[in-house]
């Protein structure tokens, strides 16, 4: 008969510990849930943040002061969003830690040639970020994300806690049924830093090259991978197939 390994009786305890959160804190608010969080895991939590704002920081800062905000600094960020990072790091009581990938762009583009994120998105998104995280988040028993239910249909069902099966611990979305104008609202009441690119018609913020500006009316995430079915990079569950797509260039790009 086989033995269980640590990491086998830790995930079973986790993942019990996820699903009964889930139905207890099913129509809980984000305080209700990060109260839990923070009693039940304290330094063993971690915050996942892309710098569109700094929402989450502060609510989960507000239970766990100093917490470990994961910036997952993939080499192909806007200006906009490492400023934004630096303004968290100094302003708020949060420890912001940079995520990296093994390979720089430049290794990267030696290794797989230039431009990855035009020929394989999903290898792009895998290596710079799905990869990094993993490693990341071998060191905590749950993690904090910001992701809403209104940011579209892969995400319309998210629940306030669950098991992630990707990386194998608790998974907690406090703002899953905040609206973007509750976010805004919030940041604004507290007077938090935010990315200068939300007042400039983008709602989400992800890579520079594979990011633009959304036009009134359209899915907040329709400037993510745009001209593609692919509209999650592969940290959330419910990701479609990523087929080949040519980004669209930025302003300065189009200059």
């Amino acid at each position: 008969m086989s033995v269980a390994t640590t990491d086998e009786v830790r995930a079973v305890r986790l993942r019990d510990v996820a699903l009964e959160a889930q139905d207890r804190f099913a129509d809980a608010g984000a305080d209700a849930v990060l109260a839990w969080a923070a009693g039940r895991f304290g330094r063993r939590l971690a915050v996942a943040c892309s710098m569109a704002d700094a929402v989450l920081p502060h609510l989960v800062a507000e239970h766990v002061p100093g917490v470990d905000v994961l910036f997952l600094d993939t080499g192909y960020h806007f200006p906009e969003t490492v400023a934004t990072r630096d303004r968290v790091a100094d302003l708020l009581d949060v420890t912001v830690v940079d995520v990296r990938p093994r390979l720089s762009v430049a290794e990267q583009d030696a290794a797989h040639g230039p431009d990855l994120f035009a020929r394989d998105p999903g290898a792009c998104c895998r290596l710079r970020k799905v990869e990094p995280l993993r490693e990341a988040l071998s060191g905590y028993d749950a993690w904090v994300t910001g992701v809403r239910r209104e940011e579209g249909p892969t995400r319309a069902g998210t629940p306030l806690v669950t098991w992630d099966e990707t990386f194998g611990l608790v998974k907690i979305n406090p703002l899953a049924a905040w609206t973007f104008e509750e976010l805004l609202a919030y940041s604004e009441r507290h007077l938090l830093p935010s990315n200068p690119l939300l007042a400039q018609g983008y709602p989400s913020i992800g890579c520079r090259p594979c990011t633009r500006a959304t036009a009134p009316g359209e899915d907040p995430r329709a400037g993510r991978w745009a001209g593609s079915a692919k509209t999650e990079c592969g940290l959330h569950p419910g990701s479609p197939a990523t087929p080949t797509f040519v980004p669209t260039p930025t302003t300065e790009e189009t200059r």
